[in-house]
């Protein structure tokens, strides 16, 4: 089953960085978007199984993108990873406790990680 993995930072290294970790499995579809307010669009019209979401970006930081993403129910279920350059706990706290990432990645961060974070789609059953 092949899954889509939204890439959203405005940095085109760590674009480039995750779409390079993730391209080798022939299970994945990634889509990119360079500011929060495409990263919204892209989340709610392709449906994707994992966001790696920038906490800084233009337009609409990670944690309004976040916020709206899981307080709607047709996107709530969505899996969110922060990628948080700041490296501050507090920051941490902000996306997983109140606008409800799934996790929180502190750059740098290297390809094992996020390998991780795709890895945890793929164990998701999602036949009911």
């Amino acid at each position: 089953m092949v899954r889509k993995v939204l890439i959203a930072d405005d940095d085109e290294g760590i674009l480039a960085l995750i779409q390079a970790t993730l391209a080798n499995d022939g299970n994945v579809e990634i889509l990119m978007a360079r500011d929060g307010d495409e990263a919204l669009m892209i989340a709610r019209q392709r449906m994707p199984d994992l966001i790696f979401l920038d906490l800084m970006m233009p337009r609409r930081d990670g944690l309004e993108v976040c916020q709206a993403l899981k307080n709607d129910p047709t996107t709530a279920s969505i899996r969110v990873v922060m990628l948080n350059g700041l490296s501050q706990e507090l920051e941490h706290q902000k996306a997983v406790y109140d606008v409800g990432a799934d996790g929180c990645i502190a750059k740098p961060f290297g390809p094992l990680e996020l390998l991780r974070e795709f890895e945890e789609i793929q164990t998701v059953d999602t036949s009911f």
